[in-house]
């Protein structure tokens, strides 16, 4: 994946406090990390991944 250090990161539209998830496109895909520790762990998605997770939390919310 890209340099993380250079993305644009974006809080989660769920986000409703400071403890929120923050994602960011990458040329291989999305960048998830806890906006609450941004120089901590990230989890990487390829675009796939990140298509199967979203309808995979999309159909549990229903």
């Amino acid at each position: 994946m890209a340099d993380t250090e250079r993305l644009q990161w974006r809080k989660s539209t769920r986000c409703d406090n400071a403890t929120c998830v923050e994602v960011a496109e990458s040329a291989g895909g999305v960048v998830l990390r806890d906006g609450k520790d941004p120089t901590g762990p990230r989890l990487t998605f390829t675009a796939r991944q990140w298509t199967a997770f979203l309808a995979w939390t999309r159909q549990r919310s229903q």
